[in-house]
């Protein structure tokens, strides 16, 4: 069988990690089968924008996807994690621009075909780097089913829906405010909007009568660079200080147009001086009243953010924040300026260039949201609703659904899906269609590119290659759609998770994926977010180096709590590291102990050995509670209680406990001893390879078993057995070698030890076993059960261990104040965890909801507790009595 020497004697992570991950893929272990029988089990790597790396919340987004998908293998079912890249319009265009201006060109004197060379160039080099990481990370992606949402079957797939949706009259051209961003010199959506609170100032301005020059509404605006394009002064109808002004005329200060004052009831009597004026062509609620008033909308300011013509020789090119200064100083000489207030307010930034945004006034592409928002309500509110996790992240997608705006999907780029729209050179036609009109030399391609997130919203659809144009979708689409859990971020529910439901269901009118794993973002050590900025970003690649792949996925998937943030910390990758360097050693001792004849044997023949020894017996127990209590919760994605139970059971469990009790039945030459040995390393092995995949394929590749780990099988059989009292002889290790410590005792001197106190139970459990208990304390104590001991006896220390004391003979040693105070600690644990079950039992939302079995477990908690706690006071008033 084993060697020695096969696992190194020492763990390095560059080492097993390396040339892994191409093993795999060569040996075809994530590629899927659709035509399997197996139950299916599929997911959609969030596509990164080929823009750049990839940062710590890829990887964390990844790891969890990853593990979901590799436990899902190792649990029967065919899986399938699809990877794809998205080419993020705005956010790549910059980069692109950017990168051509350090080359000292302009991408007009390009031209379009000459900038989108320069972009796929781009892509090529980006989308490398990306997959490269994948590999360190070691994500199992289907690489035969790649997408990128350029791709040619996918724009058509963007064509398709568009046209489909225009002639259903979801998708329509008009003319309305959007959120402009002034130096990409694009529409954008209300979500790519970014709300900061900045610092600013209120202008109160006097708008004098036209009849009456001494008389004047005061107006407060925050841009009184808009004030080139106001059409009216508007007050509140039923305010009693301005209604007699309506129908009269004032002089606006900043160009001397003649203004009328309108009544309309969205002006607040008791918000600010009552008095508004309506600027349409830059603001949402002016446009609104406008279009009530019939007002005109004229725009003041260009594309770029400076103003336009309507601003005069004086103002016309400035940059509107110049203008916002001149207007200021020249309206103060004029005596038109009553006050400035400094502001905190709420100012809207582009979230790709962080320009300040304005409202403005554009002829662009929509689509109607209300019915779409109305399919997903319906859908939530189903019996086939999709599950999030944590539940309180749908009543947000409810919300927003109730409040949903028409979404702006044009965009004044070059680089993304062009508009499937031409217009004929002569008539002006409009022509919608998947495909370019015939005559095409007498069409013009609508210019604007679509919002990326329309392409990405189709992407579990594309991934699997659905074809709108088919009969029979293909083997792909049919065996994994919908996708069976998205994992991703809280902060783009709307951008992106939203949009895929309703553009699903009005497509191919199913939902796109079953379950949605919501996670927080990646914070530094501070909990701040990371931002260059801050400087405090964090390269996962560079943790890889330092640590390996393993230790980053065990840190970022067991420290993660559906919906929570998680702070980054390298104190906790560097344990992980240590925590495989435990299991690597614990494995070397394994195989070192096998010997060159060892044969493994089917689990149920050891089982059925009537002489497997009772540490046996409880090693398989305690894998058997292990899997009950961590296969339900990766079912519920709660990783962070999977990371402790696994962590638990193998650093103290296995590694510590069993590994030191075998060497007695080693000694012994029980050869079952080895068979469990290897049994549960090899199911710890499979349980933890979801979690850290290099290292755990590369012990199981040293067991002699199948080609890989991934062709494993979880065994759900179930290992019962009478072995509590184990767990007995577990503390009394721990508390005699505590005992020793805290006293500087060596572990030569001689310790006689009677055990008091116990139950008639615990009594038959211990005596029953006593011999077997000696071999495992040997080096402690001669232990013997006395429940007649004289407790009054000062000569005796005593020990806790459970409701029962082990009993010392203090003839070489005592420490009575220290023992004192031991045993005072211990007593002051055991209250507050008293004081919690207490609170836990009380609570009568527990008592109901949880489940019976919880409960019951919780009152013998508290049972036993009381019992420890009188036992220790019992000690504690001996020993002060006799102290005194």
């Amino acid at each position: 069988m084993a060697k020695t020497d096969e696992l190194s004697k020492k763990y390095n992570h560059d080492e097993v990690e390396n040339g892994r991950y191409d093993w795999w893929v060569e040996n075809g272990y994530f590629k899927a089968n659709p035509k399997s029988n197996k139950p299916k089990f599929s997911i959609v790597l969030p596509p990164p924008n080929v823009t750049g790396k990839l940062h710590l919340g890829h990887a964390w987004d990844g790891s969890l996807q990853d593990a979901l998908i590799r436990f899902k293998k190792l649990s029967g079912y065919e899986t399938i994690y699809l990877p794809g890249m998205d080419h993020a319009g705005i956010s790549m265009q910059s980069k692109v621009e950017e990168r051509l201006r350090n080359n000292g060109i302009n991408r007009f004197d390009l031209g379009r075909e000459g900038f989108l060379e320069w972009a796929w160039d781009w892509k090529k080099e980006y989308a490398e780097t990306i997959r490269q990481q994948w590999k360190t990370i070691g994500l199992s992606l289907d690489y035969s089913q790649e997408k990128f949402t350029l791709d040619e079957d996918i724009n058509h797939l963007v064509n398709w829906v568009f046209v489909n949706m225009y002639n259903k009259g979801l998708i329509y051209k008009g003319k309305q405010i959007v959120n402009w961003d002034p130096q990409q010199k694009t529409a954008i959506s209300n979500v790519e909007v970014i709300y900061k609170d900045t610092p600013g100032k209120m202008y109160y301005f006097k708008y004098r009568f036209k009849d009456n020059k001494d008389k004047y509404l005061e107006v407060a605006t925050t841009r009184p660079e808009t004030m080139f394009a106001d059409q009216c002064i508007v007050v509140n109808p039923n305010d009693e200080r301005y209604n007699k002004y309506i129908g009269k005329e004032v002089i606006n200060p900043v160009n001397g147009e003649t203004l009328p004052i309108i009544g309309d009831d969205y002006v607040e009597i008791d918000f600010g001086t009552g008095v508004m004026k309506a600027t349409p062509a830059h603001d949402i609620n002016d446009f609104e009243i406008a279009k009530r008033h019939n007002l005109a909308m004229p725009i003041c300011l260009n594309e770029d953010g400076t103003v336009n013509e309507m601003g005069g020789n004086e103002y016309e090119g400035l940059d509107r924040f110049a203008a916002r200064d001149k207007i200021v100083e020249n309206l103060k000489k004029a005596d038109d300026l009553i006050k400035i207030e400094d502001i905190d307010h709420q100012v809207g930034y582009s979230e790709r260039s962080d320009a300040i945004v304005e409202p403005y006034l554009s002829t662009q592409w929509f689509v109607k949201m209300q019915p779409l928002a109305k399919m997903i309500l319906d859908l939530q509110a189903s019996d086939d609703a999709i599950k999030f996790f944590p539940e309180r992240f749908n009543e947000v997608l409810k919300k927003w659904m109730e409040n949903i705006h028409d979404w702006t999907i044009s965009r004044q780029l070059w680089w993304g899906h062009r508009i499937p729209v031409w217009y004929h050179n002569e008539t002006d036609e409009m022509y919608v269609g998947v495909n370019p009109p015939k005559d095409t030399e007498n069409w013009t391609q609508d210019p604007d590119v679509l919002d990326t997130w329309f392409s990405s919203g189709l992407w579990p659809m594309a991934t699997l290659g659905w074809n709108p144009d088919a009969q029979e979708q293909n083997e792909y689409f049919q065996a994994f759609f919908p996708t069976s859990v998205l994992v991703t971020g809280y902060d783009i529910i709307f951008f992106w998770v939203a949009r895929m439901i309703f553009q699903s269901l009005e497509a191919v009118d199913e939902k796109p994926f079953d379950d949605v794993l919501i996670h927080g973002l990646v914070r530094d050590s501070e909990g701040r977010k990371m931002s260059k900025s801050l400087g405090n970003g964090i390269d996962p690649m560079d943790v890889i180096h330092e640590y390996g792949a393993d230790a980053l996925r065990f840190f970022l998937t067991t420290n993660s709590t559906p919906g929570q943030d998680i702070k980054y910390s390298e104190e906790k990758v560097r344990n992980a590291w240590n925590f495989i360097n435990k299991l690597w050693n614990a494995s070397r001792f394994v195989l070192m102990n096998l010997g060159d004849d060892f044969k493994p044997m089917n689990i149920d023949e050891i089982t059925n050995n009537a002489n497997l020894s009772d540490a046996n017996k409880w090693i398989l127990s305690e894998l058997t509670s292990l899997k009950e209590v961590i296969i339900p919760n990766i079912e519920k994605y709660e990783f962070g209680i999977v990371g402790r139970e696994l962590y638990s059971f193998v650093w103290d469990k296995y590694c510590s406990w069993f590994i030191e009790l075998s060497k007695v039945e080693l000694n012994n030459g029980d050869s079952d001893t080895k068979q469990v040995l290897f049994y549960v390393l090899k199911e710890i092995l499979i349980l933890l390879h979801p979690f850290i995949p290099f290292v755990t394929e590369e012990i199981y590749g040293k067991l002699g078993l199948k080609k890989s780990i991934l062709e494993e099988t979880i065994d759900t059989t179930k290992h019962e057995f009478e072995s509590d009292y184990i767990n007995y002889v577990i503390e009394m290790i721990t508390a005699l070698r505590d005992f020793r410590a805290s006293n500087d005792i060596k572990k030569d001197v001689h310790l006689d030890a009677k055990l008091s106190n116990l139950t008639s139970e615990q009594e038959q459990l211990i005596n029953n076993h006593l011999a077997l208990i000696n071999d495992y304390l040997e080096n402690f104590v001669n232990t013997k059960v006395d429940n007649n001991l004289d407790l009054t006896n000062k000569k005796i220390t005593s020990i806790p261990v459970d409701t029962f004391f082990i009993e010392i003979d203090n003839a070489t040693f005592f420490d009575f104040e220290k023992q004192l105070e031991e045993l005072e600690a211990k007593r002051a644990e055991l209250k507050q965890e008293l004081d919690r079950s207490e609170k836990m039992l009380a609570n009568e939302n527990f008592v109901k909801r949880a489940a019976p079995e919880k409960v019951q477990q919780e009152k013998d908690k508290y049972q036993n507790y009381q019992e420890q706690f009188k036992n220790l006071e019992l000690k504690i008033n001996e020993l002060k009595s006799e102290k005194n």
